[in-house]
This record gives structure tokens, C-alpha cells and sequence, in this order.
């Protein structure tokens, strides 16, 4: 079951309420910025990894300015779409509400998801998306993030690897994901949304013996998550 440090308390909290049924997940802006675009990222795991255990999810957007800007730039990086707050009534049989807001942003009453700035004043308009979002996932989401050079060089290269690996492991027979692996990664994501662990467990499967179509479905069932299209280069030649 997914647990999630609510900012308030420090304290940890189950995201999937005892009695089951939708789980609103609202993301707070203030406008459109790098930091911004790194909340409503947050959010988008979030509901991503509710999904996948079974919770349906209400995504929100509760923002002042720069909302059809904000939204542009998040459809660019997968993210998912997000209704406008001012724009719908209560859920029904909502039954928790989570909130993904920026450090020393809005202060809502319920769970609380703090995260921390993006160090960069804006987007490099030639990035590609998928850099952009795993340069943004790399870091802990309590721990300010970049969109240097340096640091889309590290995703690119990353994703370049990593995608041809999963269109060459694609060409063998398909094995299930080991239960160990998926245990480990469940257990990464389901802890505090703890995306860097799943980056790792990742690194791991690529260097281990496990048969070829074990990693194909380790890497596309991880990217459920992720939302990095790792298996983009399926069928291109060798």
C-alpha cells in the first residue's frame, strides 16, 4: 500500500484510504515556472502509482495565472491532464484528498506533498520532454532539481541507453517480470513515491543476467510509472 510523508507532520500516511473509493490528488500553482512544472510532475506519479494498485483518482489543479501555459508545457512532458479547480464541485465518493504543493506554497488542510524547487528561472526551449522529465525525476523530490546542461546531458544519455537496450531485449521471448524485481519495485514507489530507488532498481536489472525478455518487461513495466517512453525504439533496426 502506498504510503506518503505528509509535509505537515513529518509523519507517514496512507495515500489509499482504508475504505476504498477516489482519491482526489490536487496539484497547487501559483503560475507557470520550472518549480511549478515539478509539482504537477509529482502529482502525475502520484496518481500513476494510485492507479496501479487499483485507486481511482480525481486529478485537480488549483492554480491564479498562466494555467493554459502550465498545461501546455506538462501534455509536452506526459503528464497527465489536470481539471481546473474553479471549474467542478466536490467528488463524489471522493473519500481522500491528497496535495502536491510547492515548498513554502499553498498550506490546504489534508495530506500535504512538499516539493522542492526546480533551480533553473525556465525550460531550454530546445530540451527535449523526455530529458526534461527524467532530469526532474532524478532527484529526490525533497531536494531542489536542475535543468542545466549537465543535467539533460546525464538524461539523454540515460534514455539513449536505455531505449536501445529495451528494443534489443524486445527481440527475444517474453519472460514475466520476477517477482523479486517487482517486489522491489513496488516496495521503491509504494515508500514515499521513492522514484530515485526505482531509477536504481532499474540500473540494476540492465546489468544483471536475467534473461533478455525479463528486462524488456521489467523496463515497460516500470515506465507505467515513469512515463519516460522507454519503449519508443521498438522495432527499429539493430
Amino acid at each position: 500500500m502506498l504510503r506518503i510523508t505528509d509535509a505537515r507532520t513529518g509523519e507517514p500516511v496512507d495515500a489509499v484510504p482504508a475504505r476504498r473509493g477516489l482519491t482526489r490528488v490536487e496539484a497547487h500553482v501559483p503560475g507557470y515556472d520550472p518549480s511549478a512544472l515539478r509539482v504537477l510532475l509529482v502529482a502525475d506519479l502520484l496518481a500513476r502509482a494510485l492507479e496501479i494498485g487499483g485507486t481511482p483518482v480525481w486529478a485537480l489543479l488549483t492554480g491564479r495565472r498562466e494555467q493554459a501555459e502550465l498545461q501546455a508545457r506538462a501534455a509536452a512532458l506526459g503528464i497527465r491532464p489536470f481539471e481546473d479547480r474553479r471549474d467542478v464541485g466536490p467528488g463524489w465518493g471522493e473519500s481522500q484528498a491528497v496535495h502536491v504543493v510547492g515548498e513554502g506554497g499553498a498550506i490546504p488542510d489534508g495530506v500535504r506533498v512538499a516539493v522542492a524547487p526546480v533551480e533553473t528561472s525556465e525550460v531550454p526551449a530546445d530540451a527535449d520532454p523526455a530529458e526534461v522529465r527524467l532530469a526532474l525525476l532524478t532527484p529526490p523530490r525533497s531536494t531542489p532539481a536542475r535543468l542545466d546542461e549537465a543535467a539533460l546531458a546525464v538524461a539523454r544519455g540515460t534514455l539513449v541507453r536505455w531505449r536501445r537496450a529495451v528494443a534489443a531485449w524486445a527481440r527475444h521471448p517474453s519472460r514475466p517480470v520476477p517477482d523479486k524485481v517487482r517486489g522491489r519495485l513496488r516496495t521503491a514507489w509504494e515508500d514515499d513515491l521513492d522514484v530515485p530507488e526505482v531509477l536504481r532498481v532499474l540500473e540494476w536489472v540492465e546489468e544483471s543476467e536475467l534473461p533478455e525478455g525479463a528486462r524488456f518487461e521489467t523496463y515497460a513495466y516500470a515506465d507505467r510509472l515513469l512515463g519516460l517512453d522507454l519503449t519508443r525504439d521498438l522495432g527499429s533496426p539493430a
